[in-house]
């Protein structure tokens, strides 16, 4: 099984496992969200992109779907829309593409008989955490539209494997960082704030936990399961198994950058009080025991190399550090 589509190339974690998916010898069809400016997103800012067939489109249209996935082996289902601010204001569009794409990209790859079909999940299905570490059997509580959309998808993807054995996996991340990681997200917006020499960082809650985990280990996740046949018809999650506090990783960031910043609370970037995941903490034993899969970063090792990708000028320039991302 060597041709595989990656959905949500032009992302974060899209854009590196398309990097992991060369190196590792797939031809790889790369699918990004079609635009007139015909740009790739972070497709354009890795080193392999001349061996990357790229493809513009959208997952909300079936009969594009249809024919994305002709002639594939492997699908890598990434595309979706994440910031959970937006979806409390745009809660039709995260139906739209998580649910209804989802559909019509599983549908479209039954279709086409793909041999593997690896639905991307989240953490934030699970909500706060009732008992820890977080495994497979753990309740799901949608806290946000976001997550009530990531469940649904989740529900589709494996409809199709309860119904028709099609080969789905629902690969369930837990909380990813690294180079490229939009500014929505806490370590960018820790790191690009304190880049742009401001004396008091502004962020939300810092009491909140989370599992998190350097990009290239997420990716390694993702193909671990998509090799792996037990690993058909079943929910896997992929997490460090350490539990964090996000003003624990603000102090962390700190140390690695020699700042005394101040951190200040602000009030926009805090979540609706019942809207709060309080507390993420990966089981990941399943994936190990499935796949021998261990991470292969410490949280100190991961944060050092983003911070010395996000310290170079031409990445630094991309973000806009004094505006809150929803």
């Amino acid at each position: 099984m060597k041709s595989v589509l990656v959905t949500g190339a032009d992302g974060f974690i899209g854009s590196h496992l398309v990097e992991l998916l060369i190196k590792e010898g797939y031809e790889v069809r790369a699918l990004v969200l079609y635009n007139s400016f015909n740009e790739w997103g972070w497709l354009e800012a890795i080193p392999c992109l001349n061996k990357v067939t790229i493809v513009a489109g959208d997952i909300r249209d079936p009969f594009f779907c249809k024919e994305v996935t002709k002639g594939i082996d492997i699908v890598f289902h990434l595309a979706a829309l994440i910031a959970i601010p937006y979806s409390y204001i745009a809660p039709q569009s995260y139906v739209d593409t998580n649910i209804m794409g989802t559909v019509n990209m599983v549908k479209a790859a039954m279709e086409n008989k793909i041999k593997r079909f690896i639905h991307t999940s989240t953490s934030e299905t699970y909500g706060t955490a009732i008992y820890v570490p977080i495994d497979e059997k753990h309740p799901m509580q949608p806290q946000s539209p976001y997550s009530a959309s990531k469940i649904a998808a989740d529900a589709m993807a494996m409809s199709f494997y309860n119904s028709f054995e099609f080969p789905v996996s629902v690969a369930r991340p837990f909380n990813t960082y690294g180079p490229r990681q939009s500014a929505r997200a806490v370590i960018p917006t820790i790191i690009t704030q304190i880049a742009s020499g401001m004396k008091e960082i502004k962020l939300g809650d810092i009491t909140p936990t989370r599992d998190f985990n350097y990009v290239e280990d997420t990716c390694r996740g993702f193909l671990e399961l998509a090799k792996c046949e037990k690993a058909i018809g079943k929910t896997v999650n992929i997490g460090s198994n350490f539990e964090i506090s996000i003003g624990d990783t603000l102090n962390l960031i700190k140390k690695i950058m020699n700042s005394d910043v101040r951190f200040i609370l602000d009030e926009q970037r805090i979540r609706p009080e019942k809207s709060e995941v309080n507390r993420l903490w990966c089981d990941n034993s399943l994936i190990r025991s499935l796949t021998g899969f261990r991470p292969n970063y410490t949280i100190e090792q991961g944060l050092e190399l983003t911070v010395e990708w996000f310290l170079k000028t031409e990445n630094l320039k991309r973000y806009k550090a004094g505006i809150y991302n929803v």
